[in-house]
C-alpha cells in the first residue's frame, strides 16, 4: 500500500489522475444521495409510522442544508484550511449516513439528513476546485469530464440504485453504502491531497465573521428550497405557508446580495460575476440543472404512471443514456483542446433540445426501444454541456478565488435542479387540467367519434355478460379513464416541449462568451 501511494506521489507532486479519482469518490457519493432516497420514501414512511407527505422532509431537509453550505465553501476553506475542511465534511457526511441508517423515528432521520446535507454541501465545489487546480488550463476539459461523470451520471443512477437496494434489502442500506466509500475517501485525501501555497488561510482568531451576510444567505436559501419542494403540494400561492416562505426567501436573498456586494470581507464573493464568461456560464449551469433534473424526473414518471413500467424497468430505460454519457464525457474533454468550448456547448444544447422536442411527440403506444433511443440522444447532448461550461467558467478566474467560484456555480446547478423539478410537477398538474377540460367537451352524444366508440365498447361489454345498462355505465367509465390518460400524456408532451425549447433558446447566449485559448502556450527552450 505504501509503495502504491509513493508511486502516486513523486517528487512532492501527486499525479493529477490520482487526485481526480480521490476527490470523485466523495463527490459521486454525495451527488448520488440527492436522488437515491426518492424511490424509498414509501418504505421509509411505512417503516417509521409516518405519512408519505411527512417523509418528503427526508429530501427537503437534505437539500436545504446542502444549499446553505454550498456558497460558503470558499470562505470556510480559507478559515479552516481546505484539506482540513474537506476531510471534516467527508467525516460528517459518513457518520451522519451511518446515523441515518440507524434512525428509529422520522424526526431523528430528518435531523441526521440535515447533518448529512451540511457535510455534503462542500464536497462538490471543493472537489471541482482541486481538479481545476491540478490540471493545466489546456487539460482542464479532461478534469471537468471526470467531474461530470459523477455530477451528471449520479442523479440518473440514483433512483434505479435506490429502488434496487430498497426492494432487495432495506431502505437503511441506501445510507449504509456510503460508509466504506467515505472511509476510503478520508484515507486517500489524507495521504494524497495537499493545500497549494497560494491558498492563504485566514487566522480564525482575527477573522471578521460576517454574521449578517451568513444569516441572510442561510434564511434566503433555506426558505427558497422549502418553497420549491413544497410549492406544488401546497398549491403554490394559494397557501399561506408558501406565501410566507416566499416573502422570507425574497427578503433574505435580496438582502444577502446587497450586503455581500458592499461588504469589505464578504462570505460569498459575488463580484466574480463581473467576469462575463463566469456570469454566463453560471446562468447556463442553472439552466442545465433545470433541464437535467426536470427531465430525469419526467421520463420515469411517465413510464410508471401511464405506461405501466415497474421501477426497475423504467430504470433500464435510463441506463443506456448513462452509459453513453460515461463514454462521451472523456471524448468531449479531449475536444475542448481543439474546439472552442462555446461551440461545443451550442452543439450540446441543440442535440438535447431537439431530442426533447422529439420526446414531445411521444404517445401512449411508444415502445421500449423508442424511449431508450430518445433518452440516450438527449443524454449525449448533456455530455457536450457540462465539461465545456466549466472550462469557460473558470478560464479567467484566479486560482486563489477558485473555491468561491466553484461554490457559486454548483449552487446555481442545484438551485436550477430544484426549480426544474418544481416546474415539472406544476406543469404536469396544470396542463393535465387544461387538456382534460378540452377533451371533456368532446364527450357528448353529438360527437360522432365519441358515439361510435361508446357504442363499440358497450357492445363488447354486453358480449362479455353485462346487461345493456351496466355495459353503458362501464363503457362511459372506460372512456373517461382513457380521457384522463390522454390528458396526462398531453401534459407530459407539453413539458418535454418546454424543456426542449428552453435549451434551444440558450444557444445565442453562447456567442456572448469571450474566446479562450485552446492549447497550452509553447514554452521557451531551456539552455
Amino acid at each position: 500500500m505504501r509503495s502504491l501511494f509513493a508511486r502516486a506521489r513523486q517528487d512532492g507532486v501527486t499525479n493529477p489522475w490520482v487526485i481526480a479519482l480521490t476527490v470523485m469518490l466523495a463527490t459521486f457519493m454525495e451527488v448520488l444521495d440527492t436522488s437515491v432516497a426518492n424511490v424509498a420514501l414509501p418504505h421509509i414512511a411505512g417503516n417509521l409510522s409516518a405519512g408519505v407527505d411527512e417523509s418528503t422532509w427526508v429530501l427537503t431537509s437534505y437539500l436545504v442544508s446542502n444549499a446553505i453550505v454550498l456558497p460558503l465553501t470558499g470562505w470556510l476553506s480559507s478559515l479552516f484550511g481546505r484539506k482540513r475542511f474537506y476531510m471534516t465534511c467527508v467525516a460528517i457526511f459518513t457518520v451522519s449516513s451511518f446515523l441515518c441508517g440507524l434512525a428509529p423515528t422520522l424526526p431523528l432521520l430528518v435531523f441526521f439528513r440535515i447533518l448529512q446535507g451540511a457535510g455534503g454541501g462542500a464536497l462538490q465545489p471543493i472537489s471541482q476546485a482541486i481538479l481545476v487546480e491540478s490540471f493545466p488550463k489546456h487539460k482542464q476539459g479532461m478534469a471537468m469530464a471526470i467531474y461530470g461523470m459523477g455530477v451528471v451520471v449520479a442523479p440518473i443512477l440514483g433512483p434505479t440504485l435506490g429502488g434496487w437496494i430498497t426492494d432487495d434489502y432495506s431502505w437503511r442500506w441506501i445510507f449504509f453504502i456510503n460508509i466504506p466509500v467515505g472511509v476510503l475517501s478520508l484515507i486517500f485525501t489524507y495521504l494524497l491531497i495537499f493545500d497549494p501555497p497560494y491558498l492563504v488561510r485566514k487566522n480564525w482568531r482575527e477573522a471578521k465573521i460576517d454574521y449578517i451576510g451568513l444569516g441572510l444567505l442561510g434564511v434566503g436559501l433555506g426558505f427558497l428550497q422549502v418553497v420549491l419542494d413544497k410549492g406544488e403540494r401546497e398549491d403554490w400561492f394559494g397557501s399561506n405557508l408558501i406565501i410566507a416562505c416566499s416573502a422570507i426567501a425574497l427578503v433574505g436573498l435580496v438582502g444577502a446580495v446587497l450586503w455581500e456586494l458592499y461588504s469589505d470581507d464578504p462570505i460569498v464573493d459575488l463580484r466574480m460575476l463581473k467576469d462575463r464568461n463566469f456570469a454566463l456560464a453560471t446562468f447556463t449551469m442553472f439552466m442545465l440543472g433545470f433541464v437535467l433534473y426536470g427531465s430525469t424526473v419526467l421520463l420515469p414518471l411517465l413510464m410508471q404512471t401511464l405506461l405501466g413500467y415497474t421501477a426497475l424497468l423504467s430504470g433500464l430505460v435510463l441506463s443506456p443514456g448513462s452509459l453513453l454519457v460515461l463514454i462521451a464525457l472523456p471524448i468531449v474533454g479531449r475536444l475542448t483542446q481543439v474546439v472552442e468550448a462555446r461551440w461545443l456547448v451550442a452543439i450540446g444544447l441543440a442535440i438535447t433540445g431537439f431530442s426533447l422536442l422529439h420526446m414531445a411527440h411521444f404517445n401512449l403506444q411508444i415502445s421500449f426501444s423508442t424511449a431508450v433511443s430518445a433518452w440516450a440522444y438527449s443524454r449525449l447532448g448533456m455530455a457536450f454541456l457540462f465539461t465545456p461550461i466549466n472550462v469557460m467558467a473558470f478560464y479567467f478566474i484566479p486560482k486563489e478565488k477558485m473555491n468561491n467560484a466553484t461554490g457559486l456555480i454548483n449552487l446555481a446547478r442545484n438551485i436550477g435542479g430544484s426549480v426544474g423539478i418544481a416546474n415539472v410537477a406544476t406543469l404536469l398538474a396544470r396542463r393535465a387540467q387544461v387538456h382534460q377540460s378540452v377533451l371533456v367537451s368532446h364527450l357528448t352524444p353529438l360527437d360522432p367519434a365519441y358515439s361510435a366508440s361508446l357504442s363499440g365498447a358497450s357492445h363488447l361489454l354486453m358480449s362479455q355478460g353485462s346487461n345493456p345498462v351496466q355495459a353503458l355505465n362501464q363503457a362511459n367509465g372506460l372512456m373517461y379513464s382513457n380521457l384522463l390518460r390522454q390528458a396526462s400524456m398531453l401534459a407530459y408532451t407539453d413539458t418535454f416541449w418546454l424543456l426542449g425549447m428552453t435549451f434551444l433558446a440558450m444557444i445565442p447566449f453562447m456567442f456572448l462568451m469571450k474566446k479562450i485559448q485552446l492549447r497550452a502556450a509553447p514554452t521557451a527552450p531551456v539552455h
